[in-house]
């Protein structure tokens, strides 16, 4: 039996680290297994020589996107005839669907006989719902993050679609909190948001929450969580708080959530992280005035990732002009202390953990089960 060739494409850098942990569960499946494709540094690590750099189409904002468009476009290209003049047994799609989708419909259409797998659901359930029935010309499966997804596609008439987990939940132990690391716990965590723009927007108003919480009581640290990449900027934006937090690195973010008391953040994937580790939390979310004007096309009552996931919205969501600091100031107070709101959240937060362990602990191998299967079927 020759060896399965599988064509990754990740478009950012979360993408690339699920590429990788994919690609570490095929080979576990299949030693012999042959990866071809485009990727960053993890996916480079796992074995990956990537058709060009990721930095190349891994942009965000409509600027840097119009900027980079004729390289961007010369990448899609690019990409779509590799796999069209040496078709793989199956081609995976990981996220960044402006780039991915591209890619794929040229590939349906040159080879309508390669299986196309699309590793991450777009938001078709909160954004734009007609790209689940267009997806079902180019692409096979769908592989969900979220346990709600799979309804959604069905619903909406996409492709099949399989929940496979969460990759967090194979880092359930790093978040999960013991009784001794929340004795005694006085830590308030901040997380203005892992993008510039939100870092610049949120933080002001979190330094004005501060303030407020800080006029009644002082007995608690503020701990950031920070990327290398955007430390410089949220110094800057710190000058004008009312005191200094302590910020800490990625490598230490985890531990600090195992011990934190509540949190201030900003709508994302952290509101996921928080919810795993038990933290209570108040949530914010603001976009700009022009991009504020297309609220009214979002399908869900909530953009709070756990809120979504169990169907209830029980972390409080400040958006736009809703995002106040005396709003959160609001939110956090019995956060902080002991309250029916604070244990109503960690409650909630136990069901959104049983729901994202509903496909196992480990998505990755899950993943890798179904890509196989698509890859067989290709080479049959």
């Amino acid at each position: 039996m020759t060896a399965p060739r599988i064509f990754l494409i990740a478009g950012e850098a979360s993408g690339d680290q699920l590429g990788a942990a994919l690609m570490r569960a095929l080979r576990v499946a299949r030693a012999d297994i042959v990866f071809a494709g485009v990727g960053g540094e993890a996916m480079t690590n796992q074995g990956l020589a990537s058709l060009f750099p990721l930095e190349d189409i891994a942009v965000m904002g409509l600027v840097p996107v119009i900027a980079r468009l004729p390289r961007i476009l010369r990448r899609i290209d690019e990409t779509a005839r590799a796999i069209v003049d040496r078709p793989p047994d199956c081609l995976v799609l990981i996220d960044a669907p402006d780039f991915t989708h591209r890619v794929a419909r040229r590939v349906r259409a040159a080879r309508p006989e390669l299986p196309i797998v699309d590793y991450v659901s777009p938001t078709v359930w909160a954004w734009r719902p007609g790209r689940a029935r267009a997806m079902r010309h180019y692409v096979d499966c769908v592989l969900a993050l979220l346990p709600f997804e799979p309804q959604a596609h069905a619903r909406l008439g996409g492709p099949r679609c399989v929940y496979v987990g969460h990759p967090l939940v194979e880092r359930l132990d790093e978040l999960t909190p013991h009784s001794r690391d929340r004795d005694g716990a006085r830590s308030l965590l901040v997380l203005p948001g892992s993008r510039l723009a939100e870092v610049r927007r949120m933080t002001p108003i979190y330094g004005k929450t501060l303030e407020f919480l800080l006029r009644e009581r002082a007995d608690f640290d503020v701990v950031i969580p920070v990327a290398p990449s955007m430390e410089q900027a949220l110094r800057r934006e710190l000058q004008g708080w009312p005191m200094t937090p302590r910020l800490i690195g990625q490598a230490e973010k985890f531990a600090a959530f195992r011990r934190a008391r509540a949190a201030l953040v900003t709508s994302g994937a952290a509101t996921l992280e928080l919810a795993l580790a038990e933290v209570p939390m108040a949530v914010a979310y603001r976009v700009s005035r022009a991009e504020s004007l297309l609220r009214f096309l979002v399908n869900v009552d909530s953009i709070v990732l756990p809120n979504l996931v169990i169907g209830e919205n029980v972390a409080p969501e400040f958006l736009q002009d809703q995002a106040t600091p005396r709003a959160l100031a609001g939110a956090l107070r019995p956060l902080i202390g002991e309250s029916a709101a604070r244990d109503a959240q960690i409650a909630a937060f136990k069901r959104v953990r049983a729901r994202l362990l509903e496909a196992g602990r480990s998505p990755s191998a899950r993943a890798a089960e179904i890509v196989l299967d698509y890859a067989s079927r290709g080479r049959a």
